[in-house]
Order: structure tokens, then sequence, then C-alpha cells
């Protein structure tokens, strides 16, 4: 089970740097771990759509709504770093962001959901994405402490692949998506759809 220090340690490690007991400390290492820490792990939480970092939470439509194009506001939670989608009935609906808000086209009597990224506590972490992370803070610790630019390459290039092969473990862990083919087998049989002529093989 990952903690915050135990993060920063291991990256510290890697660049040949003292560890630490608390991002409080007075020396380079503490205070470098604490000025990069939460931006980089921010920053790689928003790079994939992490199962274990999604969330799902019913909105509640604002009293004031949008003045254009749109017929409903919603505050964005304050845990959100990046917004995926907003379902109604289990279907995806269009929207846009307006600063704090998000403006739908839902009406009064809809349940809105929102499926968003957010920040868990690091004994949430896989250890796939902790060695992301570490990788990750390795290559700036390598600039910012060892002043090795060298290293921050080798380590960027680590996290890169990891990132890649983190991806792949990520797609295992939900149920495999299934192509919808009714509505191509419709268009199939209608010939025509939406204004896009649909090739249909004859008989003979």
């Amino acid at each position: 089970m990952a903690s915050k220090i135990d993060i920063c340690n291991q990256a510290l490690v890697l660049v040949g740097a003292n560890v630490i007991s608390a991002l409080t400390e007075n020396n380079t290492e503490a205070r470098v771990s604490n000025q990069l820490y939460e931006s980089t792990l921010k920053n790689l939480l928003t790079k994939a759509r992490w199962r274990f970092a999604s969330k799902q939470q019913q909105m509640s439509k604002s009293s004031t709504d949008p003045l254009d194009k749109w017929d409903s506001a919603y505050q964005i939670p304050n845990d959100a770093l990046l917004v995926h989608t907003i379902t109604v009935s289990d279907n995806v609906i269009p929207f846009d962001r307006y600063g704090e808000f998000l403006y739908t086209n839902s009406g009064a009597n809809d349940t809105v959901i929102l499926h968003y990224t957010y920040q868990p506590h690091e004994d949430q972490f896989p250890e796939y994405f902790v060695q992301i992370l570490v990788f990750e803070l390795a290559s700036l610790f390598a600039g910012a402490i060892a002043r090795n630019d060298n290293l921050s390459v080798l380590y960027q290039k680590r996290a890169n692949i990891q990132l890649t092969q983190a991806r792949g473990m990520e797609s295992q862990t939900q149920t495999t998506r299934k192509l919808n083919t009714s509505l191509l087998i419709e268009v199939r049989n209608r010939g025509t759809a939406d204004g896009v002529r649909a090739v249909v093989p004859s008989s003979s």
C-alpha cells in the first residue's frame, strides 16, 4: 500500500538523492518533492481514463439557466479533475463547459449523471500507476536535484513505456464493449440513413 512519502522516496532513490520522512523537512529533497508531487500526480491522472480514479455523481440543476444555446446548468463537483461524459437514462448527452458549470439540454425532471476523473487517496493506486508516478517524479527530480539531464530523459522514457503498458492493463478492468449492430442492420435494410447511402448487395 503506497503513501505519498513512499512514492517520493522511490523516485528520490532512483536519482541518488536522500530519502525523506516528511514533505515539511528543511532540505532540498523535501522541498522539491512537496513542490512537484501534487501537480505531477494530477497531470498523470488526466492522461488516461483510469478506472480506479473514475467516479459517478448525480448532478443538481442550477437555479440559473444558461442565457443561450443550452437549457440547463450544473455545478462541476469540487473533486472533478476531468469531465468525461454526462448521461441521462444511461444515454450519453451533449454538453459544454462554461467556467465551473456544465451546460446541457436536459429537462428539469431528468436524472443527470456525471462521469469524471477525481484524485483518490494513494492507498487506492494500483501498482502499475504507482510505477508511472515514480518514473515521472524521478524524471523531474533528476533535473531539479541531481542536475542530470540524461537521467531525466531516461526516466521520462520509462514513464512513457509504463504508461502504455498500464493503459493495456486498465482495459482489462471492465467488460469488453460490444458493437451495437442493431443500427447497422436497420441502415442496411432501409438503404439510406441521414442522407448517407448504404450499399445493399443484390440477391442475384
